[in-house]
């Protein structure tokens, strides 16, 4: 939540779990799904949030606006994550290819959907002035675009297990990358501790 006193957990099936200070605003728990949900971010208000799923439909709850999505699009790779602009008004979603999909006032700066890489794109995170994001993918290679410094990758280093997804700090404008065992890498960030 903006205040840093709540969360909230997504699960495959839409269910939303929220703690703390973070209010319920509804879910997809219990509804037929044509594709399982893969991520879920707030809006900058905090008082609502957005669910993907793996073929980009997009759910909106609370004060969350729906812009747009690929639900109805053939699409190359399979939706892995959601982060949204710094207005709220917008909101990116990122393919295991690197693709991009911008809606509303998220701009397109760019993206590793040509490329061949090393390893899947795993997740993403938006940059503190929403002008630009990180994709993360599962072997810790990180890629900037727009406004989003490159502060360092994983990408050199063995992992004892793969990279699972990334957050952002909008203090100090570094990030967080989480594997699969709980292990975290702090690029630019302060390192609070692991799993």
């Amino acid at each position: 939540t903006p205040t840093g006193r709540g969360y909230w957990l997504v699960a495959s099936d839409g269910g939303i779990f929220s703690y703390g200070d973070a209010a319920f605003y509804g879910s997809m728990g219990g509804q037929r799904l044509n594709s399982p949900v893969v991520d879920m971010t707030p809006t900058a208000t905090g008082r609502g949030y957005w669910l993907v799923a793996s073929d980009g439909g997009i759910f909106a709850f609370g004060d969350a606006v729906f812009y747009g999505s690929t639900g109805g699009l053939r699409l190359n790779s399979a939706v892995v994550g959601l982060a949204s602009s710094a207005s709220g008004r917008g909101y990116w979603l990122v393919a295991s290819d690197g693709g991009i999909f911008a809606f509303g006032d998220a701009p397109f700066v760019g993206s590793t959907g040509a490329l061949s890489l090393n390893a899947a794109i795993v997740g993403m995170a938006s940059s503190p002035h929403g002008l630009g994001y990180w994709l993360v993918a599962t072997d810790g290679g990180i890629f900037a675009f727009g406004d989003a410094p490159f502060q360092g990758s994983a990408g050199a280093i063995r992992l004892a297990a793969p990279i699972a997804g990334m957050a952002s700090d909008a203090t100090t404008g570094g990030y967080w990358m989480v594997a699969d065992d709980g292990g975290v890498f702090a690029f630019g960030a302060p390192f609070l501790g692991a799993g």
